[in-house]
């Protein structure tokens, strides 16, 4: 088994591709018409999915490595990185309770009021469910999947270490399988009863997490094997590229309604499903990462730019600051108007990623300050332990 070196462990195309995720997950988010024209425009592949899968992949990239030398010390660093990121969940639902909360009561505007009308109708039932990571308001609802997937992920990096990826693999498959029929509703009703919290299943998040863990198994297998030297992808024949690249041109075909009335997103139904992630979506993701794969070479030099590095390092504060500005947007929203146009849109955007961009470039100071100081310790270290 080879390793790549600990100093290329943390790869940067892979941020960048996280940033241009999360700059694509903001416009799609973002109550204007440009959201229109970003929503899922290259097939049945979203913001949410790449961001999901790529985020899963550096852990199985950064973490392998450690993992085979000290699996006890991954899980406490793991577990740590777990934490943090609920408590920015914790933030986000402090922010939706209060300031979110006072607005929607006072304004009565449908746009914001319908994201947390179950807070405000039973808030007890939602502090609490929120905490336990079972009330999930829309826009809130990723961050307890990615909570609840880290936390798991040191059984999965141990398991595939030890015993080998594919009952890793077979596992997060059969889940899959199941999330097909029902186990989530399941779940949410054993749920319930023990908790004795009557959250609605539709206020659990739009996630089927069920089947979205196979998005994240699918990450943390390619980012491992990839740190091992042994990418899967590049063993993929040319004709089975050329195959999938036939297969993104049908599922784009659909998407945009060019092959008529039989071939349509409402007549394949919950197949193209994003949140159940049906399994025709399963082939249209399968055969969009292949065809992007051969094509790494250029797509790396297009999307390792800023400002999509600097973005993608700091994504859990970009994500939380993103949430943020869609709030804003929607207190901007009137009556019945869905999206905003012109100037207002325009002045949005621009304030949204201004924003965004001092939030990255903030945690990439402290960092450097983090780095710095980190460095001073150890040449003060070694110079104490030379005298």
């Amino acid at each position: 088994m080879t390793l790549t070196s600990a100093k290329t462990q943390r790869r940067p195309e892979l941020d960048a591709l996280r940033g241009l995720f999360l700059v694509w997950m903001t416009f799609t988010h973002m109550p204007t018409h440009f959201s229109d024209f970003v929503n899922q425009p290259v097939g049945f592949v979203s913001s949410a999915e790449g961001f999901v899968f790529l985020s899963a992949m550096l852990v199985g990239t950064v973490y392998l490595r450690d993992a085979l030398e000290d699996v006890s010390g991954v899980i406490a660093r793991l577990w740590r990185r777990t934490l943090k990121i609920y408590g920015y969940h914790l933030l986000m639902l402090a922010f939706a309770f209060t300031i979110a909360a006072v607005f929607a009561a006072k304004t009565h505007r449908a746009a914001i009021y319908n994201l947390i009308n179950f807070y405000l109708a039973h808030p007890k039932e939602a502090i609490v469910g929120g905490g336990l990571l079972i009330y999930c308001p829309p826009l809130l609802d990723i961050l307890p999947m990615y909570v609840i997937f880290m936390f798991l992920t040191p059984i999965a990096l141990a398991v595939g270490v030890r015993y080998g990826w594919r009952w890793v693999l077979g596992g997060s498959a059969a889940l899959w399988v199941w999330a097909q029929f029902g186990l989530r509703e399941l779940v949410h009703d054993w749920t319930v009863r023990v908790t004795h919290l009557q959250i609605p299943l539709q206020e659990t998040g739009a996630f089927n997490l069920f089947a979205w863990q196979a998005v994240w198994i699918a990450g943390l297998w390619l980012g491992a094997k990839s740190a091992e030297g042994e990418m899967p992808l590049k063993r993929v024949p040319g004709y089975v590229v050329a195959v999938c690249g036939a297969v993104c041109l049908l599922f784009l075909g659909v998407r945009h309604h060019w092959l008529g009335p039989v071939l349509t997103q409402e007549s394949l139904g919950i197949g193209l499903d994003k949140w159940q992630i049906g399994p025709m979506r399963v082939v249209n993701l399968a055969a969009f990462l292949i065809v992007c794969y051969s094509m790494r070479r250029f797509l790396v030099k297009l999307i390792s730019v800023e400002p999509f590095l600097t973005l993608g390092k700091a994504s859990l504060q970009v994500f939380c600051a993103h949430v943020f500005f869609v709030f804003v947007g929607l207190t901007l929203l009137y009556e019945d108007t869905p999206q905003l146009h012109g100037a207002r849109a325009y002045g949005l955007l621009s304030l949204t990623f201004a924003g965004l961009m001092v939030v990255a470039m903030r945690q990439a100071r402290l960092r450097r300050e983090a780095r710095a100081v980190a460095a001073a310790k150890n040449a003060a270290a070694v110079a104490e332990s030379a005298s």
